[in-house]
């Protein structure tokens, strides 16, 4: 049995790993001549952490991880705590540690795992055809591939993804815009083995300890879609938009680079239930696409490879049956994922201002077990527990 696999990302070298794990011979192509990660870093929750495990990734997560021993909100104005609390309860509930990575540094311990010489770059998908007998896929150069089945991990902007629904269902904009890079860690920013997220006005600035003594950063602002970028005022844009805010926040404007800092306007799509058409299935961003409001998007495409080369694996019916396994097995929870990054988006983001007041608030009087819970069950809803 032979995969090919649309797309290098997290999802499409998942997915090859786990599948050439189960015996299943695959075949990688991406359409960019290098890889180049969209955005700084990514949480790897433990439900993801759990499938890398699985992959036999165990120690190469661990050793590209942060040293996230705590979260805390901040007020935006005093820089003062609205709350702070170990992650300790979360780690011995769930059984695995969360690791915040540097996204190069993920994609690139998933590509040397598969074997970047053997993955065809440069190779942009065009044309899908399918028989009973497999699938023929055809390049913007003309070349041609055929496997058994095809995984169209392809991104958010999938070519696969019109082909399975017969549609395009459009991005939906989010409503802000996410500035995020690597600076070096600083105590007078934030602690070195926190989380630490500065609330205020509908927007947020958060940083994450990853590897090599670095934070990643993120700043969120809710602004119209399609305003110009510069990168030769990014610092004063900041500084407009954060004015009146701690020292700690402008500490950290002053300290990151331009030209490494990600401009990112955040945008979804709404859940849809079909991620299969015969032996073609979608796979990660292809197949759900979220907004990083509660960290998961990379995980559920870890989860989602691992569920379908263990489905493909252990099940005897066919490729089109276990694709439609796969399939019921991943859109109830995707579409959970998807609308909880939603929601949350909308009440950090102000959008209804008092219920995100409310939930200033109630930041002032958690002690973590709420949000540890919440947390908890999303986790705790993945493949592996």
């Amino acid at each position: 049995m032979k995969a090919i696999i649309i797309g290098a990302g997290i999802g499409g070298m998942s997915s090859a790993i786990s599948l050439e794990n189960k015996g299943i011979s695959t075949e990688v192509f991406e359409a960019v001549k290098e890889m180049k990660p969209v955005g700084a870093a990514i949480s790897i929750w433990p439900n993801g952490v759990k499938c890398l495990n699985a992959l036999g990734m165990g120690d190469k997560i661990r050793a590209i991880g942060g040293d996230m021993q705590s979260m805390a909100y901040y007020d935006y104005q005093h820089g003062t705590p609205l709350t702070e609390f170990s992650m300790k309860p979360l780690v011995q509930r769930v059984g695995e540690r969360p690791y915040p990575v540097v996204r190069a540094e993920l994609q690139d311990m998933l590509i040397n795992h598969y074997g970047k010489s053997r993955i065809h770059f440069g190779k942009r998908l065009v044309n899908i055809e399918q028989d009973q007998h497999g699938v023929t896929v055809t390049f913007e150069d003309g070349a041609q591939a055929k496997g058994d089945f095809l995984i169209a991990a392809d991104g958010t902007h999938s070519v696969a993804r019109p082909y399975v629904l017969e549609q395009s269902p459009p991005r939906r904009y989010a409503g802000y815009v996410n500035w995020n890079g690597l600076v070096t860690v600083d105590e007078a920013i934030a602690p070195a083995a926190q989380w630490t997220t500065y609330v205020g006005e509908g927007k947020r600035v958060s940083l994450m300890p990853v590897s090599e003594n670095r934070f990643y950063f993120f700043f969120d602002v809710p602004l119209p879609l399609g305003l110009a970028e510069d990168r030769l005022t990014l610092k004063q844009d900041l500084k407009k938009y954060f004015s009146g805010w701690c020292p700690a926040v402008h500490h950290l404007i002053d300290a990151l680079d331009p030209d490494t800092t990600n401009r990112v306007e955040i945008h979804d799509i709404e859940p849809f239930d079909t991620f299969v058409k015969g032996r073609v299935a979608l796979l990660g961003d292809a197949a759900h696409s979220t907004t990083p409001d509660i960290g998961q998007g990379g995980c559920a495409a870890i989860e989602d490879a691992v569920v379908l080369a263990d489905i493909l694996h252990t099940h005897s019916l066919g490729i089109e049956d276990s694709l439609q396994r796969y399939q019921q097995r991943r859109t109830v929870r995707t579409r959970d994922l998807v609308l909880k990054a939603r929601k949350r988006c909308d009440i950090t983001h102000a959008k209804d201002p008092q219920l995100t007041d409310a939930w200033y608030q109630e930041l002032r009087s958690e002690t973590g077990e709420r949000i540890l819970a919440g947390m908890c069950e999303t986790i705790e809803g993945g493949p592996l527990g």
